[in-house]
């Protein structure tokens, strides 16, 4: 039988600028980084669709 999920912690203080920080950055990814994550997206539907 599955355990029961925990209830998500609430974030206050430092904690939660902190994370509101960092989720309003830009998170850019290379060119090579980019081409290789597409490359293996290609090759799991390839691997799904058989």
């Amino acid at each position: 039988m599955a355990r029961p999920i925990k209830e998500t912690p609430i974030l206050h203080g430092k904690d939660a600028e902190r994370f509101l920080k960092r989720m309003n950055e830009d998170h850019k990814v290379s060119p090579e980084e980019n081409a290789r994550g597409r490359a293996n997206y290609e090759a799991i539907l390839k691997i799904f669709k058989g």
